[in-house]
């Protein structure tokens, strides 16, 4: 995208920059991207992460981060709705607007889709509990599904059954995060585990008052590794079903995740002080891994 008029580079390069240094919570910066697809998945995230900055804003109350996440919309639509920026950028935030216009109108991205996004952080603002699997699933529809859509859509790929995968495998992974941080929510005032499969477990969120997790929410919390691994199981076929570099971006997010709830499993007694997470020496078993993966119609 080197040819692309100032200030529409620069408005690029500051998602890029942006992505770079949060590459952590998003596949952004691995180089196993095609190069055309980098500059867009930067914008996405971009939009993205200024979205969920808004709605963690802990000195605003959420009614108030609910206010300016609609503006944060508002200007996304705007922006879209002409061809070019009526101005140019004078700050951080116009910039990632005018790069994520230019990438929607260019790539005819779902507008809907960032809808979705802003309505799952808007509701980070105010839910701190779910009831039931069904709540859970439909904010993850929203707030880890786009991502994946948005994706292939940046690829080329336009297929139902490649977006049913793909909304399994970031649900997948979206609740593997959950697993994984839940000590770190439950001191931030959050839990993901549905009261339906705490209530049936017999786990109570008295037990978790002391700082140690029961047999009952080792229970519970292997009934939600079980599910998430299903939704890993369905989310295999998008890795097979893209091309080039992209299945291998895929293959290795995949296993990645795959990986990291293993570890979830292994330590739900613990999850309350230890966060399981990936390192170097991990590079080695998933790049195996990679090597001799089998086909989901192989299995």
């Amino acid at each position: 995208m080197s040819s692309l008029p100032e200030p529409l580079a620069r408005a690029y390069a500051a998602c890029e920059s942006l992505a770079r240094s949060h590459y952590e919570n998003f596949p952004v910066a691995s180089r196993l991207l095609p190069a055309a697809m980098r500059p867009h998945v930067a914008a996405v995230y971009a939009y993205a992460r200024v979205a969920d900055d808004i709605a963690d804003e802990g000195s605003q109350p959420p009614d108030e981060r609910l206010k300016l996440l609609g503006r944060w919309q508002r200007r996304l639509h705007a922006a879209v709705a002409v061809e070019a920026a009526s101005a140019p950028p004078h700050d951080h935030e116009d910039l990632v607007v005018v790069a994520l216009a230019h990438s929607i109108r260019t790539l005819d991205l779902p507008l809907a889709l960032f809808d979705d996004l802003l309505s799952a952080f808007g509701q980070d603002t105010m839910t701190t509990r779910y009831a039931s699997w069904r709540d859970v699933f439909d904010y993850c529809r929203r707030s880890a599904n786009p991502i994946g859509r948005l994706m292939l859509r940046i690829a080329g790929f336009r297929n139902e059954g490649l977006d049913r995968s793909s909304d399994a495998l970031c649900t997948a992974l979206q609740l593997t995060n959950f697993w994984q941080d839940f000590g770190r929510d439950w001191r931030a005032g959050r839990l993901y585990v549905p009261r339906e499969v705490a209530g049936a477990c017999g786990a109570t969120e008295t037990d978790l008052l002391d700082g140690r997790l029961t047999d009952a929410w080792s229970r519970a919390l292997a009934e939600c590794v079980a599910v998430t691994s299903e939704r890993f199981d369905r989310g295999r076929a998008v890795c097979d079903g893209v091309a080039g570099r992209l299945r291998y971006e895929l293959r290795l997010t995949w296993l990645g995740g795959h990986r990291i709830l293993e570890r979830v499993d292994r330590l739900r007694h613990n999850l309350m002080t230890q966060r399981p997470t990936l390192g170097v020496a991990d590079v080695p078993a998933l790049l195996w891994r990679a090597a001799r993966w089998r086909l989901a119609t192989d299995d």
